[in-house]
């Protein structure tokens, strides 16, 4: 049947964005295979110091090697420098001089969690817990009656390095928060959702039975907690203090949905992107720009600390390849393009007053193009300028990827930010890409598969 006018028009000059799976449905077997590497990464790496090792391992096992500032590199070579053993940087040497700007990805790997406080552990009733300050954006309800697994990092006072990883192997215990029960919550029912637990509430269970002994002993659930950490770990309560420790959900990542289409897991935000950049960086074999793969830390708390983007620790290794190269960093910067490589909000049908489902993003169709983050106004925002969502989207076109446009909810629900804005102060044109998240920043987040995977082919046709 001829179409009219009137449908012809419409072809043409509307647009909408299509399901990956009705579109292009042998894509779902590609997205399953890639996926399994992406699970496995999530398991492996809970933590941001995890994260690094894990991106270490799978850069040398490709022939990636230390950088050495000072050192000439060629075409092809690949190099990986380590921030404190929270962050790392990966590079491929490319084809064009520095001089014509690099090729920057950037994604988070810290995630919301419970940190311990530093002096955490406590005995009341008969029973020990753990005091904890949660980082990162939380509902902190979510947090109760999640079992928890503990990881990280304590210095000895003799500066031994002892590692925690306690809740994730067969035969491990793990712990939680507990909650009030149904029939006792009449006070708490009343309290508005955000203090349904509260910070000080958030504390864990770690044991129950007393070191028991001839003379009466103060806290003695307490002591005998400390003395199974002392035989396991070799450690005392004054250690704490020296110590970086986390509690994450034990949870391993699994497949969501009869059809497995999602994935379920902790961290996804901003693991996702961490993960599909790193595989990209892999895959750049012999890029026309160098690139430079950044896993950072502390973007959840507004990007502080010297491993997180706020710092200039990106910006001293930009200079270390400039120099290298014997051309000005302040061209290698404005000649760069940079993906702010970040998650956001899925349309929620359950909560669709949150959003505004014209301009958000959903599952399954693609990774989604973030102009600006910000807050109400843009506020706090990069706001990528046309030219660049041009360049980007031409480039996604071209290599067949399915995307997608979003903003982060509705314009007066709230918002948030991305390193975007860090990047920008360097004089780089800079904008957020990323995975669709269900669930962002519970202890259970959920992505698609097919997003996943497209998020993936993205980056690697960026560093093409």
């Amino acid at each position: 049947m001829e179409k009219t006018k009137g449908q012809q028009l419409q072809e043409e000059l509307t647009f909408k964005f299509p399901h990956i799976a009705k579109e292009a449905p042998y894509q779902r077997e590609e997205a399953e295979m890639f996926c399994e590497g992406y699970k496995r990464f999530l398991d492996n790496g809970k933590t941001e110091r995890e994260c690094v090792r894990e991106a270490v391992a799978m850069l040398e096992m490709q022939g990636y090697r230390p950088f050495e500032a000072g050192r000439s590199y060629k075409t092809g070579d690949k190099v990986y420098y380590v921030n404190r053993g929270k962050a790392i940087i990966a590079t491929t040497f490319g084809k064009a001089g520095m001089e014509q700007g690099l090729r920057i990805n950037g994604a988070h790997i810290d995630s919301p969690r419970l940190d311990l406080k530093p002096n955490p552990v406590f005995e009341k009733n008969d029973l020990a817990y753990f005091k904890t300050h949660y980082y990162g954006g939380i509902k902190k309800y979510q947090w109760g009656t999640v079992p928890l697994a503990i990881h990280g990092v304590i210095i000895k006072k003799n500066g031994e390095v002892v590692e925690l990883n306690i809740g994730e192997k067969e035969g491990d215990p793990v712990f939680c928060v507990t909650d009030l029960l149904p029939h006792l919550a009449g006070e708490q029912n009343d309290r508005k959702l955000r203090d349904g637990l509260k910070g000080e509430e958030l504390n864990v269970l770690i044991s129950s039975i007393p070191f028991i002994d001839e003379a009466e002993l103060k806290e003695p659930v307490k002591l005998l907690a400390l003395k199974l950490l002392n035989d396991r770990y070799g450690i005392t309560e004054a250690d704490f203090f020296r110590a970086e420790i986390e509690l994450v959900p034990a949870q391993k990542a699994c497949d969501v949905g009869l059809d497995h289409s999602l994935i379920g897991a902790y961290g996804q935000d901003d693991r996702v992107c961490a993960y599909t950049a790193l595989m990209a960086e892999i895959d750049a074999n012999m890029p026309e720009y160098t690139t430079v793969t950044v896993l950072a830390d502390k973007e959840e708390v507004g990007s502080e600390g010297n491993t997180g983007l706020d710092s200039d620790f990106v910006l001293h290794y930009i200079q270390d390849l400039a120099a290298m190269a014997q051309v000005d960093v302040r061209m290698v910067l404005r000649n760069s393009i940079c993906l702010s490589s970040d998650v956001n909000a899925a349309y929620d049908p359950t909560f669709g007053q949150a959003y505004e489902d014209r301009n958000s993003c959903f599952l399954n169709k693609g990774c989604v193009l973030t102009k600006y983050t910000g807050v109400r106004g843009k506020s706090g925002s990069n706001d990528a300028s046309a030219e660049l969502m041009a360049k980007m989207i031409a480039m996604m076109e071209q290599e067949g990827i399915y995307w997608q446009i979003g903003e982060l909810g509705a314009v007066d629900q709230g918002g948030g930010g991305t390193i975007a804005k860090y990047v920008a102060h360097m004089n780089v044109d800079v904008v957020d890409l990323g995975v669709p998240i269900l669930s962002m920043h519970s202890p259970f987040e959920l992505s698609s598969k097919l997003d996943v995977y497209n998020t993936y082919k993205a980056f690697r046709a960026f560093y093409k």
